[in-house]
């Protein structure tokens, strides 16, 4: 085969093909428990979520919420991969030898979104949000006082007693949770983080009429499962509210994921070691959004 301009845009465009079909085919889920925050420069500063905007009775001035004395940002990492292409086989017409990398590079590149989201989720209970403390911790300051958005009760189904000493205590805590100024947050928990060891249990509880106990199960039908496969822990498990504009997680997009390529045969890379190269490249981060929104158990018991 002859290398020119014309092959190598046939080459690319081909691979380039294939990265897509594969793209379009990756069905994520880090938009069931996530929000998508586009981003038009380094670092966003999301400094507004110390304060939770609420009506309350006009007497007198308006009062006004400043914004949270806390600093807390997001800044953008890159990310890319990225595969070599020999010249000799575009030469010896043996390019059907990239069409797996080029599918599974196209894939990886639609799971990213995922991959941050799940690390955010692994990290709950020891990175930090925007006050300051753990996402998921026991002692978030709220007005004079602290309250938690952590426990540590295995997930349970056994009886209708343990779901309730389980899921159904995170749930009361959630809806209990209220601002600084004591008013209750209107929190409706409808999404259950598991992984895969607790997946049968999870859907067991959500879709069941009774429980193994023989009781009616009450919580049927209460919540969506979600089973990230990415989460590490075989025991923690996570009770979310996604209905606000706000959500518990952020993913935070300053470049989508792009199809790219170096097909310039006169490159250092062609002429040193007669390579060419294609891949994606994006521009993104995840961070915490609204602790409230979150009621996570370690499950260790």
């Amino acid at each position: 085969m002859i290398i020119n301009k014309a092959t190598l845009d046939a080459v690319f465009k081909s691979l380039n093909t294939l990265f897509h079909n594969a793209f379009t085919k990756v069905e994520p889920q880090w938009q069931k428990i996530a929000m998508l925050v586009p981003s038009t420069t380094k670092t966003n500063d999301y400094k507004w979520l110390g304060k939770i905007p609420k009506m309350r009775k006009w007497i007198g001035e308006k009062q006004v919420d400043s914004l949270s004395a806390h600093g807390y940002s997001i800044t953008n990492d890159d990310f890319e991969v990225t595969v070599e292409v020999d010249r000799n086989d575009i030469d010896d017409d043996q390019l059907g030898i990239y069409k797996p990398q080029a599918e599974m590079a196209g894939e990886s590149a639609a799971q990213l979104p995922d991959e941050i989201v799940a690390d955010l989720v692994n990290g709950a209970f020891t990175l930090t949000c925007f006050d300051g403390q753990y996402f998921c911790d026991t002692d978030h300051p709220v007005g004079e006082g602290v309250v938690s958005n952590k426990i540590t009760t295995a997930f349970s189904i056994a009886t209708l007693a343990a779901a309730k000493a389980s899921y159904g205590a995170a749930r009361t805590a959630m809806r209990g949770f209220k601002d600084e100024h004591g008013r209750p947050l209107g929190i409706r928990p409808n999404v259950l983080v598991v992984g895969p060891a607790l997946e049968d249990e999870a859907r067991t509880l959500m879709t069941a009429d009774r429980l193994e106990d023989g009781k009616v199960n009450i919580y049927k039908g209460t919540a969506e499962v979600v089973v990230l496969d990415r989460l590490d822990s075989a025991t923690a498990w996570f009770l979310l509210d996604t209905t606000k504009p706000v959500k518990p997680f952020i993913y935070q997009q300053r470049k989508a994921p792009v199809f790219v390529k170096q097909t310039d045969p006169e490159s250092d890379d062609v002429f040193s070691r007669k390579t060419f190269k294609f891949g994606a490249e994006a521009r993104a981060a995840g961070g915490y959004g609204f602790w409230q929104l979150c009621m996570g158990s370690t499950g260790a018991g």
